[in-house]
């Protein structure tokens, strides 16, 4: 049954959803992703800055790349290329430049509706814009409990698993052992809470990213007479215009779907969640950093995997290999036997990150629903603690069923919510436009324009105003809320 309602939703119901609104979302912001994609360049160049004691734009970028950047860009473009052939990459690719688009909507739709905590810290998300957006308090928490399922039950065990039986295959290191260490390192963070992961975040990250771009141009410079064939290969199989591995042109659309969705998360309504905590002067600009992300995960780092794959005679039609074992293999074949080592260790990372990503949106499901509350947040690491270890030795068949179907939903929920938010959304990016093409560098938005939305005001108050403001009159800022 299970399967069943995950393969409906997989086939039919999301890629509708995602190629009509990421279509609509493209076209109705005048083609964001790619009118802002040279800006999202200089935005990360100034994205490092604190305003404040508030968490940087960066951190805030890299939270959702601890997300987005995982198991997927090394198992799951395998598993996406062994079951769909070469030609699921194309559409990996389409999904993340779809993406870029909702992912602008998304995160940029979470900054506009963040809320200010009592530490003065920030919170939002889908649930957020959902509630003080459309005013849909049910729908909210529906989404709540469905994220929390998710990123919060399902996928640290998914993760663990992954990484444990690949440090397993590789070293032989006991797959109980390696969930445990995890387990204490992400527990040495997350009880630090949401600045230390963000710290952690914003080093961890880069270094694992740009060390995996590294080997991968490595092979690609070695191999770069071979590259465009490769390329041809991947565009050819999309429309079965090539015999290759995986179920045809169908299979290929279904598995670049699914996988480009899993890997990336834009319209998923996770990474919306990160993108709140930062202060930002107009809420575009996190989007405009968020779609960078989704760039960087699915065009790039995807892409790199793929072709370490295809360029090595690993692949083969018919070929027993898949998920991790295939990525590990193709890479030993290029660069020697260290290469099993370097996947096992880029995942390590990669899982690492995600890991902490995961408990994040976990505990801002549990802030939404109960507030902040020291008590629950502690019972709640214990247990996603005891979750990392005990997912690291198990048979994970059917979590990793549910967690397609609860991601599933999560998706058709945040996509329907932004589709009806849309105008809200147009608002804001027209703003944006508009101070753009009058000169102003560094937009900023004028809360006073938005006064018809159920906006938290003290959260678009500068750091430093709010400071003075807070001196002068401890009153004020509750009663512009």
């Amino acid at each position: 049954m299970l399967s069943l309602i995950t393969d409906l939703l997989w086939s039919k119901v999301l890629i509708a959803l995602l190629i009509a609104l990421g279509v609509t979302f493209t076209v109705a912001s005048n083609f964001s992703q790619f009118r802002y994609f040279g800006r999202m360049f200089r935005l990360l160049g100034r994205s490092f800055r604190h305003e404040g004691n508030h968490l940087s734009s960066f951190q805030a970028l890299a939270m959702s790349v601890a997300g987005r950047v995982g198991a997927g860009n090394i198992a799951g473009v395998a598993v996406a290329i062994t079951l769909g052939g070469p030609g699921a990459i194309f559409w990996m690719w389409v999904v993340g430049l779809m993406g870029m688009a909702t992912s602008i909507y998304e995160c940029s739709l979470a900054q506009l509706f963040k809320q200010t905590e009592p530490d003065g810290s920030y919170r939002g998300g889908p649930a957020f814009y959902i509630k003080h957006g459309l005013k849909n308090r049910w729908m909210a928490h529906l989404f709540s409990v469905l994220l929390m399922l998710t990123f919060g039950f399902a996928f640290p065990s998914l993760q663990s698993f992954t990484v444990s039986s690949s440090f397993e295959s590789a070293f032989s290191i006991p797959a109980y052992a390696t969930g445990i260490a995890l387990a204490a390192v992400v527990g040495i963070i997350i009880f630090g809470g949401v600045r230390r992961i963000a710290d952690a975040a914003q080093y961890v990250v880069p270094f694992m990213a740009i060390g995996y771009l590294v080997v991968a141009l490595r092979v690609i410079g070695t191999n770069i007479e071979s590259v465009p064939d490769i390329l041809s290969l991947i565009v050819n199989s999309a429309f079965g215009l090539e015999q290759a591995v995986g179920g045809g042109v169908g299979a290929a659309i279904l598995m670049g779907v699914k996988r480009g969705l899993f890997s990336n998360e834009a319209g998923l309504g996770s990474a919306p969640n990160t993108a709140a905590i930062s202060y930002v002067k107009h809420p575009v600009e996190q989007g405009i950093l968020q779609a960078f992300s989704v760039f960087v995960d699915t065009v790039i780092l995807c892409t790199c995997t793929a072709i370490i794959i295809l360029l090595s005679d690993i692949y083969q039609s018919g070929t027993d290999l898949g998920g991790v074992a295939l990525t590990q293999n193709a890479l030993a074949e290029h660069v020697g036997g260290w290469g099993v080592y370097f996947v096992s260790i880029a995942l390590a990372l990669f899982a690492f990150t995600s890991v902490m990503y995961s408990y994040y949106l976990g505990e801002n499901s549990l802030s939404f629903m109960f507030g902040e509350k020291t008590t629950i947040f502690n019972a709640y690491r214990f247990l996603f603690l005891v979750l990392v270890v005990w997912g690291s030795a198990q048979n994970l068949s059917t979590v990793f069923a549910f967690a397609d179907l609860t991601m599933g939903l999560l998706a058709i929920i945040n996509l329907v919510a932004l589709a009806l938010l849309i105008k809200p959304v147009k608002r804001i990016l027209n703003d944006y436009d508009q101070q753009l093409n009058q000169g102003v560098e560094e937009p900023q938005l004028d809360i006073n324009q938005f006064n018809d939305l159920d906006l938290d005001k003290t959260a678009w108050v500068h750091p430093e105003e709010a400071s003075s403001l807070a001196e002068g009159s401890p009153e004020h800022l509750l009663k512009m809320r």
